[in-house]
């Protein structure tokens, strides 16, 4: 279990991708917003976005760094519709993809996503359902996998229970009550700060990670006993982190439900993932070294409630 090799600086919630928005705000003329988050500040400008051959800028694009991230803003004016045509991101930094969305007047909007290898897409005449499922699928996959918090607290739950039928009735558990808060956030239902939400997800991988690392000789707690309980309780809060990680990524009007349920099944298949690698792992050392597994599962416990601990007080702090 590498986990010791998580730097304790690492973010959380480490899913940023740009983003990049082309509304139309009166027939024929657009406005083009786009976000490029990066890890360090770019020695350069970096290159605008590459417009329909159909459009051309109203002036000069206006640039600057904020939050963060390099945003940009620009008035476009375009002949005919966008449908056939190609939007294109060169030098994607700081992040390896980006989404773009697509606003025409009186019409639903489409969904399209960037990567460093395919910088450029087209625009489709109509707008895709399953373009949007796929995008939101794999930013959901993304999310789980590279939001390290949740991550944590996935990993954390597999070391405290190991027995694979309990973890998967405790995984459940956490997936029924993150999506259920995911779903209910998103669509504006219910709602959060996210400063205390964050705080409380790095705190209950502290709680994990103490339980882990609790004598086996004592009366079993209750979350030994009923780990599913404690999951489906965490669950609500880490589904607010979900969501406050999809309202900033923003949803497709017109297809809200579809990328909702993309996304929700996205982060499920990126935890079924983390489950069985982990699973895996400590089978393969329950095989090969069973007498280093205790202490393999104390080391890593250690390391989690060290990163968990390190996260609540920076989030409290801040």
């Amino acid at each position: 279990m590498c986990l010791l090799m998580l730097p304790a600086s690492a973010q959380a919630d480490e899913l940023r991708p740009g983003y990049l928005e082309l509304t139309e705000e009166k027939a024929g003329e657009w406005r083009l917003r786009w976000k490029q988050p990066f890890s360090a500040p770019p020695t350069k400008a970096p290159p605008p976005p590459v417009i329909p051959a159909n459009c051309a800028m109203r002036g000069n694009a206006e640039m600057g760094v904020a939050g963060g991230a390099v945003i940009g803003a620009a008035a476009l004016t375009c002949t005919g519709p966008l449908g056939g045509q190609s939007i294109a991101m060169p030098g994607l930094i700081g992040q390896s993809d980006m989404l773009v969305r697509i606003q025409p007047l009186d019409e639903p909007a489409q969904a399209l996503r960037l990567t460093a290898k395919q910088p450029s897409a087209e625009i489709a005449a109509q707008p895709d359902t399953w373009q949007v499922l796929q995008t939101y699928f794999i930013l959901g996959v993304e999310h789980i996998l590279a939001g390290w918090d949740h991550l944590l607290f996935v990993i954390a739950l597999v070391l405290l229970i190991r027995n694979w039928r309990a973890v998967i009735l405790a995984a459940t558990a956490f997936t029924v009550s993150h999506s259920i808060t995911l779903a209910s956030a998103a669509l504006g239902y219910v709602g959060l700060p996210g400063g205390p939400v964050e705080a409380l997800i790095a705190l209950s991988i502290v709680f994990l990670a103490l339980e882990i690392v609790r004598p086996e000789t004592e009366t079993p707690s209750l979350t030994r006993r009923f780990p599913w309980i404690v999951a489906f309780v965490f669950g609500l809060l880490h589904g607010f982190g979900f969501a406050g990680a999809l309202n900033a990524i923003g949803l497709p009007e017109g297809d809200i439900l579809a990328a909702l349920l993309a996304f929700n099944i996205g982060v499920e298949a990126g935890q079924l993932l983390v489950v069985a690698v982990v699973l895996g792992v400590l089978a393969f050392i329950q095989r090969c070294a069973a007498h280093a597994l205790p202490l393999t599962i104390r080391v890593s416990a250690y390391g989690i409630g060290a990163i968990g601990a390190y996260w609540l007080v920076d989030r409290v702090i801040v």
